[in-house]
């Protein structure tokens, strides 16, 4: 079985991180924190796409990544995601950390950096903890640019 070169990994992940940042601004639409998340196959084949639900869901559950793992079980009726990538346009925090542990996802990848909340690289580092009993793949860096800016767009609105 041949496995994808990182540099086809780098460019598909670049090709889902445009749908994730599409799905981060239908939750900008809806008044939401514009987070997008994509779950995919290494052959670029969409299983699931989500973004920030927790205010119009009022659910506090309701991140961009854990509504995107969420449908991709039910998609392929499983409850488990081994093989599969998820790409979100923002550090995911701890609790979506380990759903994505709980999940199985193969490898994840985002786009900003969160030094605040965030639970992979920063804060939490679950899956730093001995008692993460699956570890994905990380890479960062993934269109940060505009991962940021709309970001910042939303929190800049929200202060005046």
């Amino acid at each position: 079985m041949l496995t994808m070169s990182k540099i086809q990994a780098h460019k598909l992940a670049e090709q889902m991180m445009e749908i994730a940042l599409q799905e981060a601004q239908k939750a900008f639409d809806k008044d939401e924190v514009p987070v997008g998340a994509v779950v995919y196959t290494d052959e670029g084949n969409v299983v699931a796409t989500g973004h920030n639900l927790t205010r119009s869901e009022q659910d506090p559950t309701a991140h961009a990544e854990i509504v995107a793992i969420r449908q991709a079980c039910k998609n392929l009726a499983q409850e488990k995601l081994k093989g599969l990538n998820l790409i979100v346009t923002l550090e995911p925090c701890a609790m979506c950390a380990g759903a994505i542990a709980s999940a199985g996802i193969k490898s994840l990848r985002f786009g900003a950096l969160d030094t605040k909340t965030g639970g992979t690289l920063n804060g939490a580092r679950v899956f730093a903890h001995k008692q993460c009993h699956h570890k994905p793949e990380i890479e960062e860096g993934y269109k940060v640019r505009e991962t940021q800016e709309i970001l910042q767009k939303f929190f800049k609105l929200k202060r005046t």
